[in-house]
């Protein structure tokens, strides 16, 4: 699934964090982002959730081969990683966007027990996600990235 929206999206009242969507300088302002999430319910909610933030949806996959498909070829900035894609691993994927210099976060309900072997160290959002913890997790992946 693909959205576009503006880089400064509407305000929205009642919003999950309580604070306005718009961050004038927010680095994660028109940024793109991958989601990989198997649940269609909680992939829509990430969409429309980044989207209120001022993210770009790039792309959104629900299994691996999807996943592999646009990490490939999809032109985005940063990514969403579910840990367990149905019964699939999200390990090749991972590796893959890894290999292409681009920051990912993990999503899981395992804790870090759940993620691939050579990611121990790599951030992760615990489900159920909280819009602030899952944004902060984005910008300093987005951040580190530029240092490096």
């Amino acid at each position: 699934m693909h959205m576009s929206v503006s880089d400064t999206p509407p305000p929205r009242s009642g919003g999950a964090s309580g604070d306005a969507p718009q961050r004038p300088g927010d680095p994660l302002l028109g940024r793109r982002v991958l989601i990989v999430e198997d649940d269609p319910f909680i992939a829509l909610a990430l969409e429309e959730t980044l989207s209120d933030f001022g993210l770009i949806v790039a792309g959104a996959a629900m299994n691996v081969a999807h996943a592999l498909q646009l990490a490939q070829n999809a032109a985005f900035d940063l990514a969403l990683l579910d840990v367990n894609i149905g019964h699939e691993k999200i390990d090749p994927v991972a590796d893959l966007i890894h290999a292409r210099g681009i920051p990912f976060v993990f999503t899981t309900g395992c804790g870090r027990a759940g993620l691939p072997e050579a990611y121990l160290q790599q951030a992760i959002v615990e489900k159920p996600f909280y819009v602030e913890e899952m944004l902060r997790a984005l910008r300093e992946q987005l951040m580190n990235s530029r240092q490096n």
